[in-house]
């Protein structure tokens, strides 16, 4: 059964059809909120809204554990995560999308493994390739089957948030590598591959990022949401490509 974890602009998926939805418990607390099943075709999905279906959950209030851990506990066997992000890169410009390879992680106080207490042994995983690459290539597959342009390679910097970055904030991140930022994208990659779940990301460009573009002197918020409405139509679409080549 694919997880998909939905961001901003995608709080719910049109095109599933729900055949129940469950409010599940977790050893960590509330997920974001009630899991929904049903089927993209022939394909089984399981779909919760990360900040909740209102949009009310802030990126560092998220309970990422909470959420991981109800997806695994519902029998999913990978997850895909859908959010909306600012281009650093000056290519990466909005509506593009884009499927990360890399995460720079600059988050703090977030939980962000599984494993804590003193009755608990440490538990170490590999995080060299953060995203699945199994996954990846399905998503990418897809994306050339409904002929939907992606950049299949950008690094994904995890910024705190709420608020957005200063532009000098930005140049940091450029010069460590950074061509994307969003403030979703950890711990939820490392907490999925703690539970053993191939994870991967469709990230949609909202806007640039400060200090970029159109983005020099400010962000435009007016017109992000009409970019994510058209964007999130595209990804829809993908997803049903890729449930179809599952099925």
């Amino acid at each position: 059964m694919l997880a998909i974890i939905g961001g901003s602009g995608l709080t719910q998926l049109a095109s599933l059809d729900v055949s129940r939805s469950e409010v599940v418990r977790t050893p960590y607390g509330e997920p974001s909120g009630t899991l929904m099943f049903g089927r993209l075709g022939r394909c089984p999905v399981v779909f919760i809204a990360r900040h909740g279906y209102g949009h009310t959950i802030p990126p560092h209030r998220v309970n990422y554990r909470a959420n991981i851990w109800a997806l695994k506990s519902v029998g999913a066997d990978r997850v895909i995560s859908v959010a909306s992000v600012g281009g650093i890169r000056a290519d990466l410009g909005p509506g593009m999308l884009v499927v990360p390879h890399q995460i720079i992680d600059y988050t703090w106080g977030r939980k962000t493994t599984f494993h804590e207490g003193l009755d608990q042994p440490v538990v170490h995983i590999d995080f060299t390739e953060p995203y699945d690459e199994d996954l990846r290539g399905q998503i990418l597959g897809a994306a050339r089957a409904a002929g939907k342009a992606v950049s299949d390679r950008a690094v994904y910097a995890a910024t705190q948030g709420p608020r957005l970055e200063t532009a000098a904030e930005i140049d940091r991140l450029e010069r460590d590598g950074a061509d994307i930022v969003g403030m979703t994208g950890m711990p939820e990659a490392a907490l999925a591959r703690e539970a053993e779940l191939p994870y991967a990301a469709i990230a949609v460009v909202a806007n640039y990022a400060a200090g970029r573009a159109d983005s020099a002197h400010a962000i435009h918020f007016e017109s992000i949401e009409a970019v994510l409405h058209e964007s999130m139509k595209r990804v829809r679409h993908l997803i049903e490509h890729l449930c179809g080549a599952a099925a």
